[in-house]
């Protein structure tokens, strides 16, 4: 695995973020004040201060791409709205405050148009590939789940992780390793698993959040004929961290990067009620946070998916700001008690 290349990427079917989704509240210009909106480069390249307050800014080794697509949702039978979700991730981040050296670019959002959902997958691929070979993680804010597909199809292409041993961690309610005539948000990790073996490659699949009552006696029998590893949702309370952090590790040590897919919906509907199929059960934020620093911590995560946010049924942007808490754990730097 080669390091990233100092340098932006754009692509013609990225649609620009509008700067009004990056404002908010100034403090002041020094970086004890700084939030993301001070953070995120979203005109291209690497800008060296901040637009709206002249505070000095460090080079964008974090890269976000939006996939507004809900039509592997609407063909999998889910309810439909994740399409409006990146910005609403964007929106929660742009407060959030930073504490230490944070560059981000944002390089805009593919859109699928006309239902051609394959389309657009190839082009967040395209996308997705160059940015993993600029940039030190790049975060996918899907979307269905199908957005996973897309970034499968980047980093499968990226002359960073040609050579790596990828892992794809899932926190995820569903194995999504569904059959289907079409590709749908149910069959991102089949695809990626087929296209593993197709390129010679391990398929190295491991879920935290498996919910027994939502996936199919077919469902665990495919993951378990492809070698998945999985932990259900009923052993993921706060008071089983270690097991789960155990497990996690033993993961990460096969391998030389992560692909980290997170479906909002292996959380509580109580915590995250805008997605397509609120949970039941689903793990608590006390133990996916913890989770979440630790694999930041490992150093490891070049790829991340944010899927599932449907804004339209949320309440009070309760879930875009776990989204956007998660995704901040993940990339940002985080302060260490004293």
């Amino acid at each position: 695995m080669t390091d990233p290349a100092p340098h932006a990427v754009s692509h013609p079917a990225l649609r620009p973020t509008s700067p009004e989704v990056w404002s908010g509240r100034i403090d002041g210009d020094g970086p004890e004040h700084r939030r993301w909106h001070q953070c995120v480069d979203s005109a291209g390249g690497d800008a060296t201060a901040s637009p709206d307050s002249g505070s000095p800014r460090t080079h964008a080794d974090v890269a976000l791409v939006g996939f507004a697509s809900d039509e592997g949702v609407r063909r999998n039978k889910g309810r439909v709205g994740a399409a409006q979700a990146p910005d609403a991730v964007r929106t929660a981040l742009a407060p959030l405050a930073v504490h230490g050296e944070l560059g981000v670019h944002d390089a805009g959002t593919v859109e699928v148009a006309d239902g051609d959902l394959e389309s657009a997958q190839a082009a967040l691929g395209d996308a997705v590939s160059g940015l993993l070979d600029s940039h030190r993680v790049v975060v996918v804010l899907g979307g269905g789940h199908e957005t996973a597909w897309g970034s499968y199809l980047g980093r499968a292409s990226s002359s960073r992780l040609l050579d790596a041993r990828v892992g794809v961690l899932n926190l995820d309610a569903h194995f999504d390793l569904r059959e289907a005539e079409q590709p749908t948000s149910g069959t991102p990790f089949l695809q990626m698993a087929r296209a593993d073996e197709a390129r010679g490659a391990d398929f190295r699949y491991h879920v935290v959040g498996i919910s027994e009552a939502s996936n199919t006696a077919t469902l665990f029998d495919t993951a378990d004929r492809l070698g998945a590893t999985w932990r259900l949702d009923i052993d993921c309370a706060p008071a089983q961290l270690d097991e789960i952090l155990a497990e996690v590790d033993v993961f990460i040590a096969g391998v030389d990067a992560v692909h980290l897919s997170i479906d909002l919906d292996v959380l509580p509907a109580a915590v995250a009620p805008g997605v397509s199929a609120p949970a039941a059960y689903g793990v608590p934020l006390e133990t996916l946070l913890p989770l979440c620093r630790h694999l930041a911590a490992s150093g490891k995560v070049a790829l991340i998916d944010i899927a599932e946010l449907n804004p339209a049924h949320d309440i009070d942007s309760r879930t875009a700001r776990v989204a956007a808490r998660l995704v901040h754990t993940l990339v940002a730097p985080q302060r260490r008690p004293s």
